[in-house]
């Protein structure tokens, strides 16, 4: 293997000298791009339609688009969310599991919301598939169970973020940036959604699904005469109406920068987004020069804010910057997430880049370098026909020149350095720019204060607060053994918590992108036995199991045996309950008092660990350990909750576990003293 290794080493090192002695190639002439131009129509009732023949594949794509101006809701906040999520749902003369059967009969793709539809399908196909498109979208059946069903998932969804960082930071970016009273500033929750009905959902779409604003863009294998008569006669029909107007106050930009601060106890990191409100329009003269200033900043692997934070500094996985575009008021943003540890030190560095490219010339060099990138995306992208569709789209409803795509390349190359000074200093507003950040208060409020930035504290809902109390005076008496102690006590007392010599636990979770839930299972014997395994179906995903032999860990038919730390750690957590060792010891401490979901609780460290407990309940809610990996220190919180009793012992029907997403585990089942062996443990 050494010898293999030796050969793939010269082979690259030499291939390397070659290049080096290769003359590099001119760069040739700017490709030209030839975008085919619709034909249109306009129908009686305002519906505009575009259609481009494209005979390259036997495949037709529909797309129906209501190009409404945004409106409120305000205590109805979900109705129009929940118009999408209604739409589709088969039609009055359809049923819903017919509807849909006949979509997969075709093997069609539609998809319904309250800002139109989308279809695709083989060209064979295409009459019939525009036929469910306009019968789904004109002919919606919105029922009494669809909508408690679809409700229902909301309020679920919502609760499922209700501690998921990340949610509560963009929520509160929208909110400050925007405004409650905005479109873009309102929040859906919980109260909302209650107050909305089945006729406000009804009433949301008679008002606001009409064809005044409506387009619909057709591109494939199809001919122009045959079409228009097919959408002539499905859509026809469609009452002519205005959508209602809305009005709501222009969102204003701080008077000088300032950081905006969410306490989230339960944060492993700090979320940071920098924003600022902008007014850019595609066909301004300023939009090219923006998108490339916002790829040179923050849009491109290696632009500066990821140069920085991510590649000198490794204080993060990624740091990216975006600069939205419209009709209406849009925002700039960079943001990344960090460590807590580094939360002061990354705004300082993003303040840093931003004050860069709005003082320093950018490098001539750079700016070439990153506009050939960006036109050759835009040239792989011209190749696909939604791509095509959605220009053909932007030109009517952004009011383009017939050309833009046609001289989008030309346009670009035009971009200098000059352009990228002035629309940094226009747009990146450094002197009123929010920085709003959602971390750990206990761990990074110290460290934001020696910024010198003026700092402002907001609740999760983006309303104003007063400092948050990271650190209680603990009271007189509080041992690490009172603690632990007083805990063995609340789940059932140490006679019952001695007895209970195994715990089986069987549960299941979901996890990102994954078809079906997963089935969880644990087991955990007091001989210093554990087993621990994740699976999907039949298929097993992880396995952890300790036995009198040692521990292993199985992932993906993968096995590791553990030693050293590792080993040691796993053979420490092999027992049902922790706490009748821990009460044992005389080296802990009672660390501090630190929230945990709005409550108080003791936190007990031992090493990289932490232990959580109630102040109130004695119940332990969380537990933190600090892991390696990547050459970067990561804090894993486990959340303990919904405790009840089985065999006169408390324990947790939910665990929730942050491993980069919330693994959100609910128990069905758990045993004392009963469904284990020791075969669980080999």
């Amino acid at each position: 293997m050494k010898k293999i290794h030796t050969i793939l080493i010269l082979l690259f090192v030499t291939g390397s000298m070659l290049a080096q002695d290769r003359p590099q190639p001119k760069p040739g002439n700017s490709p030209v791009v030839n975008i085919k131009k619709p034909q249109t129509f306009v129908l009686a009732n305002g519906m505009k339609v575009l259609i481009v023949e494209n005979h390259k594949l036997p495949r037709v794509s529909f797309n129906l688009s209501l190009d409404n101006a945004p409106f409120t809701e305000g205590n109805k906040k979900g109705v129009d969310e929940l118009t999408s999520s209604l739409i589709g749902n088969g039609t009055k003369k359809t049923p819903k599991e017919t509807f849909n059967e006949e979509i997969d009969f075709y093997g069609a793709n539609i998809n319904f919301s309250s800002n139109g539809a989308f279809a695709s399908s083989l060209s064979k196909y295409s009459g019939r598939v525009l036929e469910l498109l306009a019968e789904g979208a004109l002919q919606p059946n919105f029922t009494q169970v669809e909508f408690d069903k679809e409700k229902a998932k909301l309020i679920e969804g919502l609760k499922a973020d209700e501690k998921s960082v990340p949610a509560i930071a963009n929520r509160v970016v929208d909110v400050l940036a925007f405004g409650k009273n905005h479109p873009s500033g309102e929040f859906i929750s919980e109260e909302t959604l209650k107050n909305v009905t089945l006729a406000d959902v009804e009433a949301n779409y008679n008002n606001y699904f009409v064809p005044e604003n409506a387009y619909l863009v057709v591109i494939g294998d199809i001919k122009f005469k045959e079409t228009k008569a097919a959408v002539e006669k499905l859509f026809s029909g469609w009452k002519k109406q205005t959508a209602p107007k809305s009005t709501y106050p222009n969102p204003e930009n701080v008077s000088k920068l300032q950081i905006d601060f969410v306490d989230v106890p339960n944060a492993v990191q700090s979320e940071i987004t920098l924003v600022n409100t902008v007014n850019l329009k595609m066909s301004d003269p300023d939009f090219f020069p923006a998108v490339i200033a916002n790829q040179i900043l923050g849009g491109d692997f290696n632009s500066y804010l990821n140069m920085n934070l991510r590649e000198k500094h490794a204080w993060t996985y990624g740091a990216r910057s975006s600069i939205g575009s419209g009709k209406y008021v849009t925002t700039f943003k960079a943001t990344s997430a960090v460590r807590n540890a580094v939360t002061d030190s990354a705004v300082v560095e993003f303040v840093k880049e931003i004050k860069r490219i709005r003082t320093d010339k950018v490098d001539p060099e750079v700016l070439k370098n990153v506009k050939a990138g960006y036109i050759g995306r835009f040239v792989m992208q011209v190749e696909k026909p939604q791509t095509v569709a959605r220009y053909a789209l932007n030109i009517e409803t952004e009011k383009l020149p017939a050309d833009f795509y046609e001289k989008y390349i030309q346009t670009v190359n035009n971009v200098t350095p000059e352009d990228i000074y002035r629309v940094a200093n226009k747009y990146f507003l450094l002197d009123n720019i929010r920085i709003v950040i959602a971390g750990k208060g206990s761990e990074v409020i110290a460290g934001l204060e020696k910024t010198q930035i003026p700092l402002f504290f907001f609740d999760k809902y983006g309303n104003p607060v007063e400092k948050p109390v990271t650190k209680k005076e603990l009271p007189a008496g509080i041992t690490a053994k009172s603690v632990i102690d007083n805990y063995i006590k609340a789940i059932g007392g140490e006679k019952a918590v001695s007895a209970a010599k195994t715990l089986s636990m069987t549960g299941s979770t979901t996890i990102p992108q994954a078809p079906t839930p997963l089935s969880f299972v644990s087991k955990l014997d007091s001989k210093g036995k554990m087993m621990i395994s994740l699976s999907m179906g039949t298929m097993a995903l992880m396995k952890q199991v300790v036995n009198e032999k040692g521990a292993y860990i199985e992932q993906q038919g993968q096995r590791k045996n553990l030693e050293g730390a590792d080993l040691a750690e796993m053979k420490a957590s092999a027992t049902p309950f922790e706490e009748l060792q821990l009460s044992k010891r005389t080296d802990l401490k009672v660390d501090r008092i630190e929230a945990v979901n709005g409550n108080d609780a003791y936190v007990i460290k031992d090493g990289k660990t932490a232990y959580f407990y109630d102040v109130k309940s004695g119940l332990k809610v969380a537990e933190s350990k600090v892991r390696e990996q990547g050459g970067q220190s990561m804090t894993q919180i486990t959340n303990f909750n919904d405790y009840k009793e089985v065999k006169g012992v408390k324990v947790p029907f939910n665990i929730v576990q942050n491993v980069g997403f919330e693994l959100d585990i609910k128990m069905s089942d758990i045993k004392i003293n009963e469904g284990v062996s020791d075969a669980d443990f080999q």
